[in-house]
């Protein structure tokens, strides 16, 4: 037998022997088919800004130590999509924990009666959520993220899911990452409930949090497009309903797929805003020139990027004038270098002005951002806001400007928001305002920038 021929023998009998191995390796939960759209494209359908969860948006105990968080808990808690899909991955974030982030078991279902905030769900719809090609459970490195394997799990528009998960040793530490502006009621309980049709047991308790969830995706035909949204929280939706989604972009989203055009209904939203943030300044979460790229551009799909910030950046700054004006100066050139990066992948950029903050008589009390020059700082920045919206390649800082501040201000005191419209702290809208917000809202900019913006890159 000539050498050749040994080497043929020899690989198929390695070969063979790999074969029988594999063979007789257990095997994992079968894996969902292939997607079900060729050609298509993995989109989110909802999203929340990771933060650093503060001290007072711990869970009380017994679900917080001074060793671990969760320990032994079952976390139940709703999502409210944008866009639907026949198909479904579910993101979870340790961005902000410094230990591992162990999850042993989690499930997905709609929730009793489609509701947003309930703890009970249709069992009918319970699916076993799996990870890395099929396993049960798994381990999330401090500053990582992971994604579930896909799940054969469609969803309509507008609708929510219940996401239920089942954490046995909890996470140690007490850093841990959250969404605490969730305006939706999340669930926990001890023992692995993540089966129950509702949640029982002697400590069973809420809070209006999202823990360790980040993003929902949805398999989608090629020519569906994500619009990113960054805020604070005006955006989060502070005044608003609880368990009713009715945040502004909840409101401008159902307007767009309760319309007839085949671009709207074909567009997601994801929702980045955080109360308290800052573009300027870390606070309650980064800043805005460090997480635009986290929350904005590394998101699969999006077409389109909207940034409503700077409030905070002016009501926080000491009320001198050579504060104010370094506060006016860095926006501008914050704003500046947002639509650079974001026009650098060919999407454009919307804004809005920033909208009033002072309360009657100069009251500090009723709001503590209320200032003569903070007032000043916002008219400047309003009008340098007004006048970027410039199209042209290399021309525009924003492709559209959406003036919020002359639909919600009282129009016989301009530095405060009309009355019918706030929702008592001068600083945020009440439904109303929201709603008047969403109406306002014009829809022919996702049409005008269907093909995004050339002459950036």
């Amino acid at each position: 037998m000539g050498v050749r021929s040994l080497y043929n023998a020899a690989v198929l009998l390695i070969a063979t022997y790999l074969i029988a191995r594999c063979n007789a390796l257990p095997r994992r939960q079968a894996l969902v088919t292939a997607p079900s759209i060729p050609d298509g494209h993995w989109i989110d359908t909802w999203a929340a800004m990771p933060q650093l969860t503060e001290y007072t948006n711990l869970p009380p105990p017994p679900y917080n130590t001074t060793s671990v968080i969760f320990f032994n808990s079952t976390i139940r808690q709703t999502l409210h999509m944008s866009t639907g899909a026949s198909q479904i991955r579910i993101r979870i974030s340790n961005a902000f924990g410094l230990t591992d982030l162990p999850i042993t078991a989690m499930t997905v279902a709609l929730p009793f009666n489609g509701s947003s905030g309930v703890s009970a769900i249709q069992p009918s719809t319970l699916q076993k959520v799996t990870f890395s090609g099929g396993e049960s459970s798994i381990t999330i490195p401090d500053g990582a993220l992971a994604v579930s394997d896909p799940l054969d799990f469609p969803i309509q528009p507008l609708s929510t899911i219940t996401v239920t998960m089942y954490l046995a040793t909890g996470q140690n530490g007490t850093f841990i990452t959250s969404h605490p502006g969730s305006r939706a009621t999340s669930w926990f309980t001890l023992g692995d409930q993540v089966s129950a049709t509702n949640l029982t047991g002697p400590f069973l308790n809420s809070t209006q949090h999202w823990y360790f969830l980040s993003a929902v995706e949805a398999w989608s035909p090629p020519n569906y497009r994500t619009w990113a949204i960054i805020g604070d929280s005006i955006t989060d939706g502070r005044g608003s309903d609880p368990d009713k989604n009715d945040r502004w972009p909840d409101l401008v989203y159902a307007r767009m797929q309760s319309s007839n055009s085949p671009l709207l209904t074909s567009i997601s939203m994801i929702n980045q805003a955080a109360g308290g943030n800052r573009i300027l300044y870390d606070g309650l979460g980064p800043n805005v020139l460090a997480r635009v790229d986290r929350d904005v551009l590394a998101h699969h799909g999006v077409r389109y990027a909207m940034i409503w910030e700077g409030v905070n950046d002016i009501g926080v700054a000491d009320a001198t004038p050579a504060n104010q004006t370094e506060t006016y100066e860095r926006l501008v050139s914050a704003y500046r270098q947002i639509a650079a990066r974001v026009h650098a992948f060919g999407v454009p950029l919307f804004a809005a002005t920033i909208t009033p903050f002072s309360a009657p008589g100069g009251n500090t009390t009723l709001q503590a951002y209320t200032s003569p020059l903070r007032e000043q700082t916002r008219q400047k920045v309003n009008a340098f806001i007004r006048s970027s919206a410039t199209a042209g390649a290399g021309g525009g800082i924003f492709d559209a400007v959406f003036d919020f501040d002359a639909i919600l201000r009282n129009q016989s005191v301009p530095s405060q928001l009309a009355d019918a419209l706030q929702s008592g702290d001068y600083l945020h809208p009440n439904d109303a305002g929201y709603q008047l917000l969403a109406e306002s809202f014009d829809l022919s900019v996702f049409e005008k920038f269907d093909t995004g913006v050339l002459g950036f890159t």
